[in-house]
């Protein structure tokens, strides 16, 4: 009997306008004609850091699918940004294809046109920097005092103007990465501390601190994006139960990782065993797990191989 044939890949659509703009109907038309089961329609300017649409999208993703915009403006607002969301794709299993440009992360050649691009993002941030630190080193020696009048002055409306337009860069930085560090605080808070959730964190190449991630919750919990149960106090815990703890929420926040994938998060982020040593051995961290199973840190039907 011959063997199924594999599924084809599913092609999700997602078309972006601009508030300036009236209709998405020229890219819903393109993105169906080649194949799109569903379209995400955003609506919003380019420049604008939330996505909702997208956002959503990235979560429910599944492996093997492929998102697939009209050009990449579409999506992306800048190179950056476009890699960003490449590389949460990349984590689901998922691929990118831009139907204008030679972008398409399921060929060699749309990944090589990927590398050039991160190569010219990169080049982007360096040269900014590089104009940057040169306009202020001229300002300086013409005696210019930098800064706007009413800064200079401290007026306090030009103190609450900056304060305001800080506070809501903040929040929007926040919202767009969202999907990238909150099901994790949902998952250990508030069993586990601020500082072993922001080890978790770190344990998937993201930037933490445990008063960073603390200070962020509070942010999204005060605009009723986040249940203020998170803030809520940890146990207590001794310095030995640090490990079992740490070990928990790496097997929460990922039930897929293995005991040997644990262990060499453990050594990635140069966490000494118990005893002292810099090698963690799978046996070491199951020890760890079924301490915390017994304790309840961990439902009894998570685990890993």
């Amino acid at each position: 009997m011959a063997p199924s044939p594999t599924p084809a890949h599913r092609l999700i659509g997602y078309a972006r306008v601009s508030t300036e703009e009236q209709m998405t109907d020229a890219q819903l038309i393109e993105l169906k004609a080649v194949g799109c089961e569903v379209v995400h329609e955003e609506h919003g300017s380019g420049a604008a850091r939330a996505r909702p649409v997208l956002a959503r999208l990235l979560r429910e993703i599944r492996p093997g699918d492929v998102l697939v915009v009209v050009r990449l403006d579409r999506l992306a607002r800048s190179v950056s940004h476009l890699l960003e969301v490449i590389e949460a794709l990349e984590k689901k299993g998922a691929h990118f294809k831009s139907l204008r440009d030679p972008i398409d992360t399921s060929t060699p050649q749309g990944m090589f046109s990927l590398q050039v691009l991160g190569a010219v993002a990169q080049l982007e941030r360096s040269l900014i920097s590089e104009r940057t630190k040169a306009g202020l080193r001229a300002a300086k020696a013409r005696g210019k005092i930098l800064g706007s009048r009413g800064m200079r002055e401290r007026r306090p409306e030009s103190i609450r103007k900056l304060l305001a337009t800080r506070e809501k860069n903040y929040l929007n930085e926040l919202i767009s990465t969202t999907d990238q560090w909150m099901p994790t605080v949902r998952r250990m808070r508030p069993a586990h501390s601020w500082d072993d959730v922001a080890q978790v964190l770190k344990s998937k190449g993201q930037n933490w601190t445990g008063e960073r991630l603390r200070r962020a919750v509070t942010k999204m919990v005060s605009q009723h994006m986040a249940d203020a149960s998170l803030l809520n106090r940890s146990p207590t815990r001794s310095t030995d139960d640090r490990f079992m703890t740490l070990i928990a929420g790496m097997a929460m926040s990922d039930p897929s990782l293995s005991l040997r994938d644990i262990a060499a998060q453990l050594e990635r982020l140069r966490e000494r065993t118990p005893h002292g040593g810099l090698r963690w051995s799978p046996s070491s961290v199951k020890q760890q797990l079924d301490k915390a199973r017994k304790l309840g840190l961990i439902p009894a039907g998570e685990s890993s191989n």
